[in-house]
């Protein structure tokens, strides 16, 4: 059974991968087998990860042009899995929203997450089952103060992941997300200091915060041979926080 979550010969593609939880999928999914893209606008970003990743393919690509996206993945070929990560992180009392960050965090966190199955679908075995995994969260699916934007995206994604589920399901392609929280990474934490992750965590029936392996383990069952009859599915990776609140 163990063998299920061997990522061996997969071809996966991650956005926003640069740092965070994204660099740490690509690591772990790297140790388990896989062959990885690494997609990010943070060329410094990237090139750090290389270093620790050598064989890394990367891309410095901005996740909301469709063509340098699609360029990008033709680019390194063959892709059995998409990981779609990349997201702006802003969180705004509503006076402060305006047209460009509004315009910025869809772009980034919807057109992204789209044209990620887009390669895909483009390159893709047809003849193999392929996973998409996106990025979700708890606030897009409760009311969090300040969090608008960020929220109406990430609860756009939940519907984006079902309605791909529906629709791709029928040609092998499993379509599922990760909604974790409280994980404080360097992103989150250049909004939120990390002691006031570690003071939430007492409103967590587990009573810790996340940690990047919680979030990493949880994604490579997603896309392993283990997940292999679960689709169209909302994965919460947040120590319980969202059955209780």
């Amino acid at each position: 059974m163990t063998s299920k979550f061997d990522l061996s010969g997969r071809r996966i593609l991650i956005t926003g991968a640069g740092k965070g939880l994204g660099a740490a999928f690509a690591l772990a999914m790297a140790d388990a087998g896989a062959e990885i893209a690494a997609f990010d606008i943070d060329a410094a970003a990237l090139a750090g990860l290389k270093q620790r990743l050598p064989a890394l393919h990367t891309a410095v690509v901005d996740v909301a042009d469709r063509h340098a996206f699609l360029a990008a993945a033709a680019g390194f070929g063959r892709l059995d899995s998409v990981v779609n990560n990349a997201m702006l992180i802003r969180y705004d009392p509503i006076e402060a929203v305006d047209d460009t960050l509004i315009d910025r965090m869809l772009a980034i966190g919807i057109k992204g997450s789209i044209w990620g199955t887009q390669a895909l679908l483009a390159q893709r075995d047809p003849d193999q089952p392929a996973v998409i995994l996106n990025l979700a969260s708890p606030t897009g699916e409760r009311g969090f103060a300040g969090t608008a934007v960020y929220s109406a995206v990430k609860a756009a994604i939940g519907s984006l992941t079902r309605t791909l589920a529906a629709e791709l399901g029928p040609r092998g392609i499993r379509v599922n997300a990760l909604a974790p929280a409280s994980i404080p990474t360097p992103g989150a934490t250049a909004i939120t200091p990390r002691e006031e992750y570690e003071r939430r965590s007492v409103r967590f029936p587990l009573r810790r915060i996340g940690h990047e392996d919680d979030a990493t383990a949880a994604a490579m069952f997603l896309l392993s041979d283990a997940a292999s009859f679960i689709s169209g599915e909302i994965l919460h990776v947040d120590g319980g926080f969202s059955a209780s609140a």
